[in-house]
C-alpha cells in the first residue's frame, strides 16, 4: 500500500518507519522540501519518498496525519482526499494538560470537518511516540492495544489490518464522537510521563474473559 504522511516529526517518523519495515511504500509530504524534519526523516530512512502535500496525496492510498493539532486546519483545508482514508494521530492540547477543546468535541470531529472529504479513523493516539513503532513487549502474551474510532467501517478495517501487521490489537470503540474519549486517554498517558515522570514504556492491554 502506498501511505502518505502530513507530519515527519517523531510521531510520523516512527509510525512511518514501521509501516515502511512491513513492506509498505511510504510517501512524505511536504510543503517546504527544505524543511529540516522532513530531512531528518530521509536520511534516518532513505527508502522514503516525498512529494509536495497536494501531489503526495493524490498518489497515496491512505494518509497519515501527525501534526501537531493546531496545524490542522490550515493544512487540512487546502486538501483533496477523494474518499480516502485519514489517519488522525494528533490530540489537541491545552494549558495545564487539559483538553484543548475543552472536551466539548473531540479533535478528530474537528479534523473531519476540515477535511469532508476524507474518511477519518483516530489511531496512534493514546500513547507518546515511544510506543507506536510496533507490538514487541518481550515476555507478554498479549498483543498491546490500539483503539480506533471512526464513521466508516470500511476505512477502521482499513487502519485495523495496519495495526495487526505492527503487532498491535485494533480494537474498534465506535464513531468519531467516541475519539473524545481516546483523547482523555492520551492525556492520562501524558500526565503520567511528561508531567508526573513515569517512564514511557507501558502501553495498555484488552483482556476479555
Amino acid at each position: 500500500m502506498k501511505i502518505g504522511f502530513i507530519g515527519t516529526g517523531k510521531v510520523g517518523f516512527t509510525i512511518a518507519d514501521s509501516l515502511q519495515k512491513q513492506g509498505h511504500t511510504i510517501i512524505l509530504g511536504f510543503r517546504d522540501k527544505d524543511s529540516a524534519s522532513l530531512k531528518e526523516a530521509v536520511e534516518k530512512n532513505p527508502l522514503f519518498a516525498s512529494a509536495p502535500m497536494r501531489e503526495m496525496v493524490g498518489m497515496a492510498d491512505l494518509i497519515v496525519l501527525a501534526t501537531p493539532f493546531q496545524a490542522n486546519q490550515g493544512i487540512l483545508q487546502g486538501l483533496a482526499f477523494g474518499g480516502k482514508t485519514l489517519v488522525d494521530c494528533t490530540n489537541p492540547v491545552g494549558p495545564g494538560i487539559t483538553h484543548g477543546l475543552k472536551s466539548e468535541r473531540s479533535g478528530a470531529e474537528a479534523v473531519q470537518e476540515w477535511a469532508p472529504d476524507a474518511r477519518v479513523v483516530k489511531a496512534f493516539n493514546i500513547y507518546g511516540f515511544e510506543n507506536l513503532g510496533g507490538g514487541e513487549f518481550p515476555g507478554y502474551t498479549i498483543k498491546p492495544l490500539m483503539l480506533i474510532a471512526g464513521d466508516d467501517p470500511e476505512a477502521k478495517e482499513q487502519v485495523a489490518v495496519l495495526l495487526g501487521e505492527m503487532g498491535f490489537f485494533a480494537k474498534d470503540t465506535g464513531g468519531l464522537n467516541q475519539a473524545l474519549h481516546l483523547e482523555h486517554m492520551t492525556l492520562l498517558w501524558v500526565r503520567m510521563v511528561r508531567a508526573n515522570g513515569h517512564h514511557p514504556n507501558f502501553v495498555w492491554a484488552y483482556l476479555e474473559r
